[in-house]
């Protein structure tokens, strides 16, 4: 077994501190990682305080994982000690169902292993994340980091990357989609500048009149004050596609009233509440609302060498790891741009 330590929730009122651990030791399909940076991610946040109901303790959290090969399996073939590579929310699955075979792994329908608080089939007990010092997991679900990519500012695309560029890809947004993107955090920033490097003209969506600026830098062509009821009206039936980032409660009447005939809003937010729907704006219009969670491992590689190809990250703060609790803090306040990440050199 492998001595680690991290920082850890021992119940969901508690603060994260450090804590000691084991990892198991790779076998022969496993990569063996030193974790360099790990994002924040609000579903960070949802699982210690256990919003979802579904937490396990202690609990290391981190699913944006960038670091440095350490050791391989005697069977590991596609990384070598000394490379660069990243984790995302996942470190296995049952590689059998039609999803895992479809390469959506992320829709197993066994269910997928989480990178932490889910059983873990290699080892006993339940799986730590990335506010830790090292991770184990199988080859299969280690990802290339491109050499161009500051390693910090890459580490969020494991999972705001992912869970912005996937649905921007199956529903073919591009070169003249008119697409909103709704709320500019940690998901929406990425979404702008992954609609803009598509091609489409990106409307942002925002309750802050102060994240204008911000929103045209990242690629967006124009800004709608969500609170102004005229200025939605004038924007109604305008667009293709709405990318909703929000994880809180709200109204999804006004954005499903964005779309065109036959437009699809996706939810990539995840609010511990259920939404209301209404049912006429989607009938009158034959309109669409749908769901989509982060990316399978195929195309999270295609976004990360897509990201190479176009010098892609995050727009990050960088903090030390005993500033996490402020962190999450700041984080339900918005005080971010738009991602911290834990620089894990501070452990």
């Amino acid at each position: 077994m492998i001595k680690s330590k991290g920082y850890a929730a021992y119940d969901p009122q508690s603060d994260l501190a450090p804590h000691d651990f084991e990892r198991r030791d790779p076998d022969p399909t496993d990569v063996q990682m030193e974790i360099l940076f790990c994002g924040v991610c609000h579903s960070d946040l949802h699982m210690v305080r256990n919003e979802w109901g579904n937490s396990e303790y202690p609990l290391i959290p981190g699913h944006e994982i960038v670091g440095r090969v350490v050791k391989v399996g005697e069977k590991v073939a596609r990384v070598k000690p000394g490379d660069m590579a990243a984790i995302g929310c996942m470190v296995n699955s049952c590689r059998e169902c039609p999803s895992c075979k479809d390469g959506l792994e992320q829709y197993c329908l066994n269910g997928a292993t989480l990178t932490y608080a889910s059983p873990d089939p290699k080892g006993p007990g339940f799986t730590m994340g990335g506010y830790s010092n090292n991770i184990v997991a199988d080859e299969a679900f280690i990802l290339k980091l491109p050499n161009n990519l500051d390693p910090a500012a890459a580490a969020p695309l494991l999972c705001a990357g992912i869970t912005t560029y996937s649905p921007l890809r199956h529903w073919k947004v591009g070169k003249g989609s008119k697409v909103a993107v709704v709320g500019l955090g940690g998901l929406g920033h990425m979404a702008i500048k992954f609609a803009h490097a598509f091609g489409a003209e990106v409307t942002l969506f925002t309750t802050s009149p102060g994240k204008t600026e911000d929103a045209k830098r990242l690629g967006a062509e124009q800004v709608v004050i969500s609170k102004d009821e005229n200025a939605m009206a004038a924007e109604a039936g305008k667009y293709d596609f709405v990318l909703n980032t929000v994880s809180a409660k709200i109204d999804l009447t006004p954005y499903i009233n964005l779309l065109k005939r036959e437009g699809t809003m996706v939810l990539v937010g995840a609010p511990a509440e259920p939404l209301p729907l209404g049912v006429f704006p989607l009938i009158m219009q034959r309109r669409s609302v749908a769901g989509s969670l982060i990316g399978g491992i195929r195309e999270t590689q295609e976004m990360l060498d897509f990201c190479g190809q176009n010098d892609i990250v995050s727009d990050v703060e960088i903090i030390p790891i005993d500033k996490i609790n402020e962190a999450y803090e700041r984080m339900l306040k918005s005080d971010v741009k738009y991602r911290f990440v834990i620089d894990m050199a501070t452990l």
